[in-house]
């Protein structure tokens, strides 16, 4: 059985962040198929989460082979998140990746996404001002570290103090088993937002 560790994410993980992101990036399953430019998904969802004010994150640590197998990250404050983002993070990007580079349908989606960033509705900034990400590689899934890296997360959140008192979080709507996971710990659907999105009171996780 492997040693599993859990410590900070740093900058230096981006690699690794990256990887994983897309190894989980069709609805939990492998993306490379998907993509030749397989770094887009770590681009919007993983990374800038090592390099943007008002972030935070954990990562899994398998340490019987020194690589990080799964990661928990976010923003404390997600609309200065997306401010910063907007001004800081995403223009280069968009330089850097148009839309007319893609052969790929999945790659042609997020060029056009990094033009034109989705933000967090209302709804979910009611409900908290922090919102979270998470994935673990298959084979370190079902074991208990989904919800070892939540707890993880929400203890830090609630040292911060973040307004709200609470956590969201956006799903893939075909992933249906990572809905019932959430559902066991006390996320629950927000009110005035999507079906996709979901949050937990930090009283309130199981």
């Amino acid at each position: 059985m492997p040693t599993i560790t859990i410590r900070k994410a740093t900058i230096d993980d981006a690699p690794a962040l990256s990887k994983i992101c897309l190894l989980t990036g069709d609805a939990g399953a492998s993306a490379e198929h998907l993509h030749d430019y397989g770094e887009l998904p770590g681009l919007v969802y993983a990374v800038p989460y090592v390099n943007l004010p008002t972030t935070w994150g954990f990562v899994m640590v398998d340490d019987t082979i020194n690589e990080v197998v799964g990661y928990i990250l976010g923003s404390k404050d997600t609309r200065a998140y997306e401010k910063y983002a907007a001004e800081h993070w995403w223009p280069p990007l968009a330089e850097k990746y148009p839309p007319s580079m893609a052969v790929k349908p999945d790659d042609e989606r997020y060029m056009k996404l990094l033009q034109n960033m989705h933000t967090a509705s209302a709804a979910n900034i009611a409900f908290a001002a922090a919102h979270l990400h998470i994935d673990i590689l298959a084979q370190y899934q079902k074991q208990g570290w989904g919800r070892k890296l939540i707890k993880t997360g929400i203890e830090y959140l609630e040292g911060e103090g973040v307004e709200g008192g609470g956590v969201w979080l956006g799903l893939d709507p075909r992933n249906t088993g990572a809905k019932k996971f959430y559902e066991k710990l006390g996320f629950v659907g927000i009110q005035g937002a999507d079906e996709n999105q979901m949050g937990v009171k930090f009283e309130d996780f199981i």
